[in-house]
């Protein structure tokens, strides 16, 4: 039975959303509004819903309708599992890497002025450096999914992308696998040297196209010289890059894919206290070994915070390159199932269907007291009024 946590983010949005706004009114974005009412109004009457009622107890119950928009944390199960399902058939039986790319604080600073360009620049940039790399020391056209994440632990912004990469590719004549070494993948020094030339090109080119606004302290940047001279420091700056073991197997990978695809910026399960002064969540130190501790801030902060995560309409911050993107993506993988001598199996663990979240909402879920399933007898009318958005890219 799926226990629901003490405290939700709509928690935090209820005692403190509307004084929030008021406070901010001057510079609140329409997006950022837009988040905030679809949190607070996520699974109640605003929404509207449907009367359902247990086949076997007889039990009778109220399910509000989800808001469904991508920075809901409740709205993430359904959405990661339907994600996850697609992606079992494209599942190799080969090693799987994990490499993140993380930007420094001076080009965050930049990111988080920029959110459409720059983190659109840095996932590209990322996926460029991998298959670059790989093209020259492997001699392969390997493919990779690209996650961005944006916080950190205490929700500070922290821009970096989680790419999930088969452990080889094919030849250039497409003829043949080309497996890359056995625990490793390439070099991570490499990768950040050509990670930070990529982005630092890319970040040159779109000031030149003036697709890139500075403000506030910022502000200066939109001189030449002044942003000459932040290019010159960022050119001497560590552009991080992470290499985890490969995982054990495509049970791992999927596992791994869980967590991580459709993450919000701050679970629910992680808050530990909602109250009038404060607000406080579990969070890891990993500058002291993963230490876990609890944060408290005032709510208007911790808000502040969490807004800082608000991806712009339209942009998709899972994106798939190499021979997993979109296009020919199905005839390329058949193609590598044949030369790696394997099939798809329906009936394989690979394929069984993952697991959803304590969030997630079946279609015919089963009735608290027995058991049995819940079916759908009639529908609960939106408010009148109430803002619906469904934001799942």
């Amino acid at each position: 039975m799926r226990v629901r946590p003490a405290f939700e983010l709509a928690d935090v949005f209820h005692r403190h959303g509307d004084s929030y706004e008021r406070a901010n009114a001057g510079h609140l974005g329409r997006v950022e509004r837009r988040v905030i009412g679809a949190i607070t109004t996520c699974r109640t009457a605003a929404l509207g819903g449907h009367v359902e009622r247990c086949d076997d107890c007889g039990l009778t119950r109220i399910a509000y309708n989800s808001c469904r928009n991508r920075h809901c944390g409740k709205c993430q199960g359904a959405a990661r599992a339907e994600w996850l399902t697609a992606r079992q058939a494209e599942l190799l039986p080969v090693p799987y890497f994990h490499v993140v790319f993380t930007l420094p604080p001076a080009a965050s600073d930049v990111a988080f002025q920029n959110k459409q360009t720059i983190y659109g620049l840095l996932m590209r940039a990322a996926a460029e450096a991998l298959m670059t790399l790989a093209a020259e020391r492997l001699g392969a056209r390997i493919g990779l999914i690209a996650v961005l994440h944006t916080w950190g632990q205490t929700l500070t912004h922290h821009p970096h992308v989680h790419c999930l990469v088969p452990g080889g590719g094919l030849a250039t004549d497409g003829e043949r696998w080309i497996a890359c070494k056995p625990n490793f993948l390439l070099s991570v020094h490499a990768l950040s040297r050509t990670f930070r030339r990529l982005f630092l090109d890319g970040l040159a080119a779109a000031f030149r196209r003036g697709e890139l606004g500075f403000f506030g302290q910022l502000g200066p940047l939109a001189d030449p010289a002044a942003f000459a001279e932040r290019m010159r420091a960022l050119s001497q700056s560590a552009f991080v890059v992470y290499a985890k073991p490969p995982f054990g197997g495509p049970e791992r990978v999927l596992a791994y894919l869980a967590r991580y695809t459709h993450r919000t910026a701050i679970a629910n399960s992680r808050l530990v206290a909602v109250g009038d002064d404060e607000v406080a969540f579990a969070y890891k130190d990993y500058r002291r070994d993963g230490r876990e501790g609890v944060m408290r801030l005032a709510p208007h902060e911790f808000i502040r915070r969490f807004l800082l995560h608000v991806l712009p309409d339209g942009f998709h911050r899972i994106r798939h390159y190499g021979f997993l993107a979109k296009g020919d993506r199905g005839d390329t993988l058949a193609h590598v199932r044949d030369l790696l001598q394997v099939h798809p199996n329906s009936e394989s663990a690979a394929a069984r269907e993952p697991q959803a979240d304590e969030h997630a909402r079946e279609p015919f879920p089963h009735c608290p007291d027995c058991g049995g399933l819940m079916r759908r007898i009639g529908h609960v009318v939106r408010s009148p009024g109430a803002a619906f958005r469904c934001d799942t890219s």
